[in-house]
């Protein structure tokens, strides 16, 4: 019992490091601003995540933080994110490992102006199919969970009216790629739709179930 609770600190405290280096990513990479994002890993039934209101920056092994899967804090004293009822509802209803949460500045334009991010790059099956956007609510609320959810539906990011974006992923690699590459496909619609005079060519469904056939086999084999 002593030897698996040991091996369970080590596992928490090797996901905390890696969780922390995302979540500095993010701020590196332009994702995030100051605190406005946050990111989490499912370890087992912990959820480790980032607490609310402190740089990426300044957190060290030693303010890890983490909650069950009911939102009960059992590790560290600092407060999680607000957006913890986000992080957990995609915990309880997918076999996601890694959460990602950003408020990066062209996908939140994006969820400003549509409700669905128009098909204009293939890479948008890669997160399951065309991009929704999650009607807006209150930050931190079981509504804005609730509506994320819906738009989550069949893919493994979505964007939230006038505030962001979210993805998951088995692991936290996966979710930030899939963070950035939703980042990308927003800017790149917002780049060619302000040309005068014309008007982006879209993919069809046809084009983007192709694509996502493709990409199921996309990289590596082991």
């Amino acid at each position: 019992m002593a030897e698996q609770r040991r091996n369970a600190e080590e596992e928490a405290a090797r996901v905390w490091q890696a969780l922390v280096a995302t979540a500095r990513r993010t701020v590196a990479d332009g994702l995030v601003v100051g605190t406005s994002g946050n990111v989490s890993a499912r370890v087992g039934d912990l959820v480790l995540v980032t607490p609310s209101g402190v740089p990426y920056d300044r957190l060290t092994p030693d303010d890890i933080t983490g909650v069950d899967l009911a939102g009960e804090q059992v590790l560290g004293a600092l407060v999680p994110t607000s957006e913890l009822p986000m992080h957990l509802a995609v915990y309880r209803t997918t076999d996601a490992r890694a959460v990602v949460h950003t408020h990066a500045v062209h996908a939140t334009a994006v969820s400003t102006l549509v409700t669905g991010l128009p098909p204009i790059h293939y890479m948008a099956a890669a997160l399951g199919g065309p991009v929704r956007v999650a009607p807006y609510a209150t930050y931190g609320t079981d509504e804005l969970a609730e509506n994320m959810l819906r738009a989550l539906a069949g893919r493994s990011g979505c964007l939230l009216q006038n505030h962001g974006t979210i993805t998951y992923g088995t692991t936290l690699d996966q979710a930030y790629d899939r963070t950035a590459q939703l980042e990308w496909m927003c800017r790149l619609w917002l780049t060619a739709s302000s040309v005068p005079g014309l008007t982006p060519s879209l993919l069809s469904e046809a084009h983007m179930a192709e694509a996502g056939a493709r990409l199921k086999g996309y990289g590596q084999r082991r």
